[in-house]
């Protein structure tokens, strides 16, 4: 694998965790809304931790966590506009990128 950990795909639309293809945020946020979301989802991250054995509680801190992912654009519509399907979680692979994929590995 190349000297980066989480290589990001040529077009900057993913990284790749482990051979997997993850959404990366919207590039097109502006620092200061991106530092409030990211601060968002790390205090409903701990929620989740904090709500083990509390179903409410738990759905609750889930649903938080998945409203900062859709507004920082790594989960709900995807951010580009370029008619290009969303291929979160697919292995790369299996996918467009999987020549370049295959490269990293060289």
């Amino acid at each position: 694998m190349s000297e980066e950990k989480y290589p990001d795909t040529p077009d900057g639309k993913y990284f790749v965790v482990r051979g997997r293809l993850w959404r990366r945020s919207n590039p097109a946020l502006d620092a200061e809304t991106r530092q409030r979301l990211v601060s968002d989802l790390m205090s409903a991250r701990r929620a989740v931790r904090d709500a083990k054995g509390k179903p409410d509680a738990m759905a609750e801190a889930r649903r938080r966590v998945d409203d900062a992912k859709v507004q920082l654009g790594e989960r709900g519509p995807v951010w580009w506009d370029d008619g290009e399907p969303d291929l979160n979680r697919h292995m790369a692979k299996n996918t467009p990128y999987a020549d370049w994929f295959a490269q990293l590995k060289d």
